[in-house]
């Protein structure tokens, strides 16, 4: 039987899913509406030119949600980015690098190899260089400038924004919107009352809209309907989380993604949203004694390891499991006497490939 952990974040998320009541609710509602005016002043300022964007000499793709909590940005990237080298390009990644202890722009990756540890480039960063060999990763708050040095330094011909849809400063050429298949918008209020970062009608802005943690393409019918509303023009692509490889932590060798099947582990994650991957693991077959749940970017202490393989050992559990995204985020610290299993997953597209590819040839021409 499954058994959950429950943390503030994750009662903050049901919360953001299911409403708030009494005068938590209520004040949360007003600071709600503040944030609401500040985003209007902000998009009057875009609209009357007063506040501009800043092209670039290259073809800019960005990547990014209207909620707060996972929803698939960075497997998105790493599609993103394959599909550029299929068409000719050098594309570079560009992101923020959420959580990581150095500031300004930073070199993550170069087409050589990775420069930076996860702790300095930040755990997204750091996953995506691992994933993409040969692909410029440059982190900087000030996006424009990250995107200038790997344009004049690595020679790249696009550039691939990691989570920019409420990032303005910088042209974008293709806006790409990622959401959940079930329950995207949760309780459709705005930050802090709810997990909205913007607006639904900026929705607007969208080119593609992709809607993740599908089992069928029937599943997105919420979305459809949301985007047929603000961006009837907007195509919206199904896609779920393909499970790829799999290893253990420490020795890093490769286990059969098949012998996970009927295996007892304990399951932990420290993501946006750790209910997909629960269900990447029930599609596996594994048998989930208990799934433990921290909060997103959690960077894991020796102590954190301990209480995961007591829970284990109590459930005579015969290990762990967790993402590939955690793995990042624990991968220094001495592996358990369990074996402890590392899962990596990609984004795959259950229908719409034709309009991914349309729209990546159009905006992004093949040079």
């Amino acid at each position: 039987m499954t058994e959950k952990r429950s943390s503030p974040n994750e009662r903050l998320v049901q919360g953001w899913e299911r409403g708030f009541s009494g005068r938590g609710g209520r004040a949360l509602a007003a600071l709600a509406g503040g944030y609401r005016g500040l985003l209007g002043a902000r998009e009057w300022l875009y609209a009357r030119g007063i506040l501009r964007s800043h092209a670039l000499s290259c073809p800019v793709v960005s990547v990014g949600n209207l909620t707060v909590g996972g929803t698939g940005k960075t497997p998105a990237v790493e599609l993103a980015v394959r599909t550029l080298l299929d068409l000719g390009h050098r594309p570079a990644v560009v992101s923020r690098g959420y959580g990581r202890q150095t500031s300004g722009v930073q070199v993550v990756a170069d087409p050589a190899s990775i420069r930076l540890d996860a702790e300095d480039a930040g755990d997204e960063p750091f996953l995506l260089a691992r994933r993409l060999p040969g692909v410029a990763v440059v982190v900087g708050s000030n996006r424009h400038q990250a995107a200038r040095l790997a344009l004049e330094r690595f020679g790249a011909t696009a550039i691939v924004l990691d989570d920019g849809f409420q990032h303005r400063t910088l042209g974008k050429d293709l806006e790409i919107v990622m959401a959940r298949a079930r329950n995207p918008w949760g309780n459709g209020a705005l930050l802090p009352r709810g997990p909205l970062r913007e607006p639904l009608s900026a929705l607007r802005r969208a080119d593609l809209v992709v809607a993740t943690g599908a089992r069928q393409v029937e599943d997105v019918g919420e979305v459809r309907a949301t985007v047929s509303a603000w961006a009837p023009e907007a195509p919206v692509l199904a896609a779920a989380y393909a499970p790829t490889e799999c290893w253990t932590a420490g020795t890093m060798r490769p286990v059969d993604l098949a012998r996970l099947a009927g295996a007892r582990l304990v399951a932990f994650a420290g993501i946006g949203f750790p209910a997909g991957f629960e269900q990447t693991l029930e599609g596996l077959g594994v048998g989930i004694e208990a799934f433990m749940s921290f909060g997103d970017h959690h960077w894991y202490s020796r102590e954190d390891l301990a209480g995961l393989e007591a829970r284990a050992a109590t459930l005579g559990a015969g290990g762990l499991v967790t993402t590939e995204k955690d793995w990042v985020r624990l991968r220094r610290l001495p592996p358990p006497g369990r074996p402890l299993y590392i899962v990596g997953v990609r984004l795959e597209l259950l229908d719409g490939h034709a309009a991914w590819r349309h729209a990546f040839e159009q905006r992004c021409p093949r040079k």
